[in-house]
């Protein structure tokens, strides 16, 4: 356990849930904050001196999902950013702001806390909408967007993938929180599930309980399943952005073998700088599976930005 430092400029708003004095480490080697937002805080570990990269979890993860590429890419000389976004792990569980644009809000605000400006920003799963989002709305702040093995609401490409969309997506948007009410009492069963379903590794039992641990109770699972209650309102803001507007910093989809290249399917028809990368051996949570592909994915992408900006052939 660590002691957490605590940002303090939104002192002075009235937080929808308590503050922890210290949170657990989730990525060895590194240092652990909790920063204090506008409405909640964020757990977050760093790791590593150079660019910034920042990982964003999906569901049912933690940022202990990044546990093996973390230290790669910090071993490639990048300093490594990896929150919890709000409502899950040890971050803060809000009763409101669980859409696409508050949560990357959240992020914007978790960099100028830690006084950093631009970041390769990478999201996998349910966190690429918020990477997305953010890459979107804050375009001066992403050196670079990495999207692995998600569907973008809102964006054309994904309509074979939807044809027998996952069950998990309607089951979580129920109303009268009929999924809490449902795997209450069951959480270790319900996240070794997805994770089971995610990987063709056996991952790290004790890297499953602790991702699992943060799953327990009612109030955990409202906040994990209100981003997806969000789902239908982040797609309408994609499918209006995305009407007259583009990104134009260098992007990469990498997919493995579940959404495969429908990621890269969709942001063909928004990036300008679009690469793809599919790695094999890979399920869906190729951050477990293949780290050291995904991480040299990430590096990649993050080293030809760099050198076709210095050449003056990248995006300005």
């Amino acid at each position: 356990m660590r002691s957490v430092t605590y940002g303090d400029h939104m002192s002075n708003v009235d937080h929808d849930d308590a503050v922890p004095a210290t949170v657990p480490t989730r990525i060895a080697s590194a240092s652990t904050r909790v920063v204090r937002l506008r409405d909640t805080h964020l757990a977050v570990d760093t790791i590593g001196d150079g660019p910034a990269v920042m990982l964003v979890h999906g569901f049912p993860h933690t940022r202990a999902i990044w546990s093996s590429v973390a230290p790669r890419l910090a071993a490639q000389g990048f300093h490594v950013i990896a929150p919890d976004l709000r409502g899950f792990g040890d971050s803060g569980r809000p009763r409101h702001g669980y859409d696409a644009s508050t949560v990357a809000l959240d992020l914007i605000q978790l960099l100028d806390e830690l006084g950093i400006g631009a970041v390769h920003m990478v999201g996998m799963d349910l966190g690429a909408t918020p990477a997305f989002t953010m890459a979107a709305t804050y375009a001066d702040r992403i050196a670079t967007l990495t999207v692995s093995e998600a569907v973008l609401g809102g964006l054309s490409g994904a309509e074979t993938f939807l044809r027998t969309p996952p069950w998990w997506f309607g089951f979580h948007q129920a109303p009268d929180a009929l999924a809490e009410k449902v795997v209450v009492g069951a959480e270790d069963t319900y996240v070794r599930f997805f994770l089971g379903l995610g990987t063709l590794c056996n991952p790290d039992e004790d890297l499953i309980a602790s991702i699992a641990d943060t799953y327990r109770g009612h109030d955990a699972l409202r906040a994990a399943f209100a981003h997806y209650r969000a789902m239908p309102e982040n797609a309408a803001w994609t499918a209006r952005w995305a009407r007259t507007h583009r990104l134009g910093m260098p992007t990469l989809a990498i997919g493995g073998g579940v959404v495969a290249d429908t990621t890269a399917r969709q942001l063909a028809g928004v990036a300008d700088h679009l690469t793809t990368c599919h790695i094999t051996d890979a399920a869906h949570i190729i951050a477990l599976d293949q780290p050291e592909q995904f991480a040299r994915a990430v590096v990649q992408h993050a080293n030809q930005s760099t050198t076709s900006r210095d050449s003056g052939t990248g995006t300005p």
